[in-house]
């Protein structure tokens, strides 16, 4: 009769035999397949703006005020951008600040010789260089419009960059 520590030795023995049968079965051929592994980069483009704030003025017949702000695009090095100006919320025949149902006319420019308006149908274009481009955006009242009405005149103008 077999001790105990002979027939787990025996079990043992069994067990790798089978366990190396099914491990490593005969292989006839092989096949290959490849794939590809890739990924698509593309521009990127931010915009933000800041305000444009005119002199304060008395009520009356406004006289030339002209100030100026900025918009700043930053778009991937190479990746060409136009930015275009909405007409702003007060629109009727031109931009306006506006103030409890009273209006002064203003307009925007892209030129500090304020001769090309920076309107709907004028965009600006330039190519992404990968840092902050700085584009100067040029304001002016113009005179002889008349302000009766005290208050605090405003508008939003949205800037927008297509790329």
């Amino acid at each position: 009769m077999k001790t105990k520590t002979q027939l787990v030795a025996v079990r043992l023995a069994l067990a790798s035999l089978l366990g190396a049968a099914v491990a490593a079965p005969a292989l006839a051929d092989t096949e290959s397949a490849s794939f590809n592994v890739g990924m698509e980069v593309v521009a990127t483009c931010s915009i933000n703006a800041s305000d444009i704030t005119f002199s304060t003025i008395t009520t009356g017949t406004t006289t030339v005020s002209d100030s100026e702000g900025q918009i700043t695009v930053n778009c991937s090095n190479g990746a060409p951008y136009s930015v275009k100006l909405n007409d702003g919320s007060n629109f009727s025949d031109g931009r306006r600040l506006a103030s409890n149902g009273s209006f002064v006319g203003y307009g925007l420019y892209k030129d500090v010789n304020r001769s090309a308006e920076w309107n709907t149908s004028l965009f600006v274009s330039g190519t992404g260089n990968g840092s902050n481009q700085l584009l100067p955006v040029y304001g002016r009242i113009p005179s002889g419009q008349l302000v009766p009405e005290m208050g605090n005149y405003a508008d939003t103008v949205v800037a927008t960059i297509s790329y």
